[in-house]
């Protein structure tokens, strides 16, 4: 049962992901059925002010004894640096060592990291730290392309309002579907969303580092709509199809089909979001044909069908 939760505030946090913990486990639900949570809200120093990341401060009534005997411990995100407070980290590690339920949300997970708990776990945060995260916390098991990763006692989100997603699945698993449901029509979001964050990560079109191939990615890209062999592509570049495949790997870090695939996929969710073409209409303009191709294509490397990723971000046409 979840009766108690913890969270622990250091300068440099996020109110809006603050305010996700304020609202799935702080505020009084049980006019709608959901069980009485107790809410704590605690600092390094009782009675001492917190600084956040927009210019204003929080002062938490508690200090880091709010965390004995809490149900879930919660990490907001806060700013990434290059060390936290020490007694927060001890404080972190012994309820992470006697097994206590941890929750992280976004960089929230750098501090969750800094204190240990996260070596051989399974773990996500923010698309954009990803490569920042990794590099830090090498024995971390970080998948970057999911929303929330629950890995038992340690649950950790990626962006913002993944957040959201994560509070949720904490209620839905202690408390059971009914809570959550009730918390989510309050809270005017889905009980759950489909997907994984790389449907929300900004793919630029990868650069070669050389001028040699650059004539024949442009060729590409304005001609997505044409069969594309390597025979004819190391043609095109003047080489064997040996040295252009491996030409084209040490410049753009992939193959030919995969690049080609993830520009048509590129191509794709620029018609979902700016256009009324159909479903068929996109994969014909984008090179893949079929809708059923597209759909395959897609889901694989966006996490999500193109109708969903439509509805989510489809400007108004």
């Amino acid at each position: 049962m979840l009766r108690t939760v913890t969270a622990v505030l250091i300068d440099g946090v996020a109110p809006f992901e603050f305010g996700v913990l304020c609202e799935v486990f702080g505020t009084d639900r049980t006019d709608d059925g959901v069980p009485p949570i107790e809410f704590r809200v605690c600092g390094e120093v009782a009675g001492a002010p917190v600084r956040s990341n927009v210019g204003v401060t929080i002062t938490p009534t508690l200090g880091l004894e709010a965390l004995d005997g809490a149900d879930l411990i919660a990490v907001p995100a806060t700013t990434i640096r290059d060390g936290y407070p020490p007694a927060v980290l001890d404080a972190l590690r012994a309820a992470g060592d006697s097994g206590g339920n941890l929750l992280s949300e976004c960089s929230g997970a750098f501090v969750l990291g800094a204190a240990g708990l996260l070596d051989n776990r399974a773990c996500t945060t923010h698309w954009r730290h990803a490569d920042e995260f990794a590099a830090r916390f090498p024995q971390a098991r970080l998948n970057a392309d999911v929303l929330f990763v629950d890995d038992g006692n340690i649950i950790t989100s990626a962006g913002t309002a993944s957040g959201i997603d994560a509070c949720l699945h904490v209620v839905r698993r202690e408390l059971g579907a009914a809570a959550a449901t009730a918390i989510a029509r309050r809270m005017v979001v889905p009980p759950q969303r489909e997907g994984g964050q790389r449907q929300y990560v900004d793919t630029p079109i990868p650069e070669c580092t050389s001028d040699s191939l650059q004539p024949v990615l442009a060729w590409m890209l304005e001609t997505l709509t044409e069969d594309h062999t390597v025979a004819a592509l190391a043609a095109r570049a003047r080489m064997s199809e040996r040295s252009f495949a491996r030409h084209f790997v040490a410049e753009t870090g992939t193959t030919p089909h995969k690049w080609l695939s993830a520009q048509r996929i590129l191509h794709a969710r620029r018609l979902l979001e700016q256009t009324g073409m159909s479903v068929d209409e996109v994969a014909r303009e984008s090179g893949f044909g079929s809708a059923a191709l597209l759909r395959h294509h897609f889901q694989r490397l966006v996490g999500v069908p193109p109708k969903d990723y439509r509805r989510t971000f489809a400007n108004q046409i």
